[in-house]
């Protein structure tokens, strides 16, 4: 067995795998956003703050001497080779850490009064406790200009990070100026959770709490996540990406353990519920649970409540838009 240095071996196991990618094997570096990367080999594998996880895999590390033992199957002895002879020959360049923009987030002003949210949010089935709830904490409000309703996605901290307006009594959907979809709207539990439930969009994720509720369960209980609309899956079901939102939320809330799929009932919720499953590490256990009538979330809640197709449907065919 060849022999290698004590001092060789720590200073390979020093250098991170950006450090590595970027100066010797550029062509497998991939730039995705801000200061994150990727590589050309394997797009759900994540470089970032100095860490790097490979999500389809479940497998993560520091430095490139993980990566080449977890993602190329090269021995201990072989990857410090490897690192240890590229250096010799041309020694790394120091990369200065990048400055990371974060986005700023124009929210519109809110309506002195709350009357046609509360209205709009009513009509569709959501229950009165659950709009108050929302009202107060600043989640869900209505804006001054265009009379939509703004459902607002918060980080850890209680900052508004993501904005999805909706049209009331319009067919207009947007998003505020700067919005984050890393941040979409959600209502973290009330203590500690294992599960977070995901759904397409807030008002399906407000009539998951709703029905909770009328049956008489704790709806803050659990995580409750949207996906600020619909998740589109690679072509190829194993090269999809683990949608942005869930990636943040998994990270922020590392106890979580279970996945519940709540996606609609159509052609593109079904793709989107397999293509989750199938690229989700494996630590985590998912479950899909459609709604068991309806399209969707709030189809089903309208449902139980007796509410007519019409009423749940009947759109005007005006566009409203926040400037």
């Amino acid at each position: 067995m060849p022999y290698i240095a004590p001092e060789v071996v720590q200073e390979a196991k020093r250098m991170d795998l950006l450090t590595y990618l970027k100066n010797y094997e550029p062509y497998e570096l991939v730039h995705f956003s801000g200061n994150t990367y990727t590589t050309k080999t394997h797009d759900s594998l994540k470089i970032s703050n100095g860490k790097w996880m490979w999500w389809s895999r479940g497998i993560g590390g520091r430095s490139a001497v993980d990566y080449l033992i977890k993602v190329r199957d090269y021995t201990f002895m072989e990857a410090v080779q490897t690192i240890a002879g590229q250096a010799a020959i041309a020694p790394p360049v120091s990369l200065p850490a990048e400055k990371t923009t974060e986005k700023k987030l124009l929210l519109p002003k809110p309506n002195r009064y709350q009357t046609q949210v509360v209205s709009y949010l009513n009509r569709r089935g959501i229950d009165t406790d659950i709009i108050g709830f929302c009202l107060q904490r600043g989640m869900v409000f209505e804006s001054e200009n265009y009379h939509n309703a703004v459902f607002v996605g918060m980080d850890k901290g209680g900052k508004p990070r993501y904005a999805a307006l909706r049209g009331i009594g319009t067919d207009f959907i947007g998003d505020a100026n700067g919005s984050d979809k890393n941040y979409s709207f959600s209502i973290p539990a009330e203590g500690n959770s294992i599960k977070v439930h995901l759904f397409e969009s807030a008002i399906d994720l407000l009539s998951y709490a709703t029905l909770q509720k009328m049956d008489d369960q704790d709806w803050r209980a659990e995580h409750l996540l949207s996906l600020a609309g619909v998740y589109q899956p690679a072509k190829e079901i194993g090269r999809s990406k683990v949608p942005a939102a869930l990636t943040r939320f998994l990270k922020e809330y590392p106890e979580v353990e279970e996945v519940e799929l709540h996606l609609d009932n159509d052609r593109a919720g079904r793709l989107a519920s397999e293509a989750i499953k199938t690229v989700l590490p494996k630590q985590y256990r998912t479950r899909d649970k459609p709604p068991p009538k309806g399209k969707d979330c709030n189809d089903f809640l309208c449902i139980r409540l007796g509410i007519g197709i019409t009423e749940r449907v009947k759109k005007n065919h005006g566009r409203s838009h926040e400037r």
